[in-house]
């Protein structure tokens, strides 16, 4: 009989840290990088999650990991979501189909997962900043270990990168920055910078367009006499035609660009960086979005972040019948602004996220993405609002914390007629803490002239878009990620009275108050409680700010206890703001429980099991209102 042959081992099953990586040759690194995709094509097309941007820095990731000497060098990856070949060869390869999943890996670096983590992210453009606090406390303890910042080309789009670069070369320490040009952040990069940044010469477009403008120039007395002067530094044919301009008038030494996917080039030109170079450099690398999956490859903005998918087709699994909040959002501000011309949209880079495609589309003059630029966006949509415009700004909840000072300064001071969309409002999954939407009533409800709302259903979203934009003062919206609950939607919706609730089921024994998303949890509570004899009645508050005061007060006095419930957290949210009415109106008496998040910051996880965990679902409502019930 022939001899059974077992099939080779993968090199990846042999890494289990970066010392296992810089025992290989360059052609073995190619191997292992691609098995390290095909780990996390088939991870993710099961967990869901950042595909495109992890597989564009496959090659990248390990020739960082080959030349530093991680983890006493400091490796910062921007926002975190490229970061998943990092984990495989940091230890946590094994664990690494847990990824997103509840208790398993997170999506983004987390310090307890790995001392490979040299920094938590989730939010774009802190690496630079991050990278030069750690140099210089490196400096301060005389280590003389490096930072190095991985930073996309979309992530440069935001003011606090170049804050950290203006600082950085004002202190002429020895940082290292990794400008990742893949020409995307989420949706295709816009604006001044993503077009100069795009404009590529690779070594051999640059000897060719060199010698061009030579032959050129050598023809007259003047074009020999421009040639003698640029001859004068070495560096003068790279700063007139690359990106190196920029950078090196934040007194950056620049390298590049070079290709982002030849091992032997960046390992190479890292060599020379970590051996040689001082003060702040900037290595500029081009790689693709979503390399060596044909799918992502040809639509990096739908595999930025996607869910489960069919790995041979690239289609993802199932499809929702039933709309999510996002496309109604979308899908009815196209139809307001063909009845209203002074509507515009604003996106922060995330067109397809925020629903706004179809808005961009159909009115391309109205349509404005700012890039990674949430403050700007918010005082950018102040500056048309001024001349009559009614602007509609869509960002997801977790990114609008980053425009406060905005939100409160140029807008609600100024009473500005501004409408803030805010997407993925509570808790959004595996994505985890630094992108669920649970602080936003929190940090909003204490504005003056801020109108504040969340609807209970996809008929109420558009209503309250309505109202929105008929109110002539800044209004904020928050919906939550996902489908609705199939109501019937309109074609034409009319405002809502602000400030007005509605009764949604009448009772003697107890009172629930649940706002936006928690309402339909509310009603399946009542519904449980009445199996046990006991009467609820439910309001639907509609609006945070300002609230129904007499209707709410009515019932609370009728019923005597109240049980409120808020996918936000629980401190200082729709909860505090009910107490904060009862004390006004005198009525101390009252029991009262607030449902909400803990003041922790909730994990990744399922929206249906992080729910449960925070006792804002359907069976802890009906808990809490017969713990209350039964209190003398």
């Amino acid at each position: 009989m022939p001899s059974s042959v077992s099939a080779p081992a993968r090199l990846l099953d042999g890494i289990n840290s970066p010392q296992d990586i810089r025992k290989l040759n360059v052609a073995q690194l190619n191997e292992l990088a691609a098995e390290i995709r095909e780990v996390i094509v088939a991870t993710v097309a099961n967990n869901g999650g950042h595909l495109a941007p992890s597989l564009g820095v496959v090659e990248l990731t390990l020739a960082l990991h080959f030349v530093f000497d991680t983890p006493h060098d400091k490796l910062i990856w921007d926002v975190g979501h490229q970061s998943y070949a990092h984990k495989i060869v940091t230890g946590r390869r094994e664990r690494f189909a847990t990824l997103r999943q509840y208790q398993g890996l997170s999506g983004f670096p987390k310090f307890k997962e790995s001392a490979y983590d040299a920094f938590e992210t989730g939010h774009s453009s802190t690496s630079i900043s991050a990278a030069l606090g750690i140099t210089l406390a490196k400096t301060l303890k005389k280590d003389s270990r490096r930072a190095i910042a991985v930073i996309g080309d979309g992530s440069m789009t935001a003011g606090l990168a170049f804050e950290a670069l203006n600082h950085a070369g004002h202190l002429d320490k020895d940082l290292i920055v990794i400008l990742n040009d893949n020409e995307m952040s989420i949706s295709p990069n816009v604006g001044a910078l993503s077009s100069f940044l795009s404009r590529k010469l690779t070594g051999k477009t640059m000897r060719r367009v060199k010698a061009h403008l030579v032959e050129k120039l050598q023809i007259s007395d003047v074009g020999e006499n421009i040639l003698n002067i640029l001859r004068k530094s070495e560096e003068s044919f790279k700063s007139f035609f690359t990106p190196g301009m920029l950078f090196e008038a934040f007194k950056f030494n620049y390298i590049g660009p070079i290709d982002g996917h030849n091992l032997e080039d960046l390992i190479e030109t890292l060599e020379t960086v970590r051996d040689n170079s001082q003060g702040p450099m900037l290595i500029h690398v081009l790689t693709k979005k979503g390399k060596g999956y044909d799918p992502a490859e040809s639509n990096p903005d739908i595999f930025h972040g996607i869910g489960p998918f069919d790995v041979a087709s690239g289609k993802p699994n199932g499809s929702a019948k039933t709309p999510s909040y996002t496309q109604v959002f979308g899908d009815t501000l196209v139809g307001m602004a063909q009845r209203d011309s002074r509507i515009v949209a604003i996106s922060a880079a995330m067109v397809s996220g925020t629903g706004l495609s179809g808005f961009a589309k159909t009115y391309p003059d109205r349509f404005f993405d700012v890039g990674i630029a949430e403050q700007h966006a918010v005082t950018f949509a102040a500056g048309l609002a001024v001349e009559g415009l009614r602007p509609v700004v869509a960002i997801y909840s977790t990114f609008f914390q980053r425009a406060l000072d905005q939100v409160i300064h140029d807008i609600c001071i100024p009473n500005l007629p501004v409408t803030l969309a805010i997407d993925r409002a509570g808790v959004v999954g595996d994505d985890g803490p630094t992108h669920h939407g649970v602080f936003d009533l929190s940090f909003l409800r204490y504005i003056p002239n801020l109108v504040l709302m969340a609807p209970k259903d996809e008929l109420e979203l558009q209503r309250m878009l309505a109202t929105a934009l008929a109110h002539n003062g800044p209004v904020a919206l928050r919906y939550p990620r996902g489908v609705g609950c199939g109501a019937t939607l309109s074609d034409n919706p009319e405002p809502l009275p602000i400030g007005k609730g509605e009764v949604l089921r009448e009772g003697d024994d107890i009172l629930l108050l649940p706002v936006g998303n928690r309402v339909q949890a509310a009603l399946e509570a009542a519904q449980i409680l009445a199996l046990q004899g006991v009467g609820c009645a439910v309001i639907n508050p509609r609006f945070i700010k300002p609230l129904d005061a007499e209707l709410i007060c009515h019932w609370a006095r009728h019923t005597g206890r109240v049980v409120t419930v808020e996918d936000n957290a629980r401190l200082g949210g729709f909860g505090s703001s009910v107490l904060e009415l009862f004390s006004r109106h005198g009525l101390h008496q009252l029991r009262t429980t607030l449902l909400g998040h803990p003041d922790h910051f909730v994990e990744h996880g399922p929206q249906a099991t992080l729910w449960g965990n925070s006792a804002i679902d359907a069976p802890a409502i009906a808990s809490a209102a017969l713990t209350l019930l039964q209190e003398l």
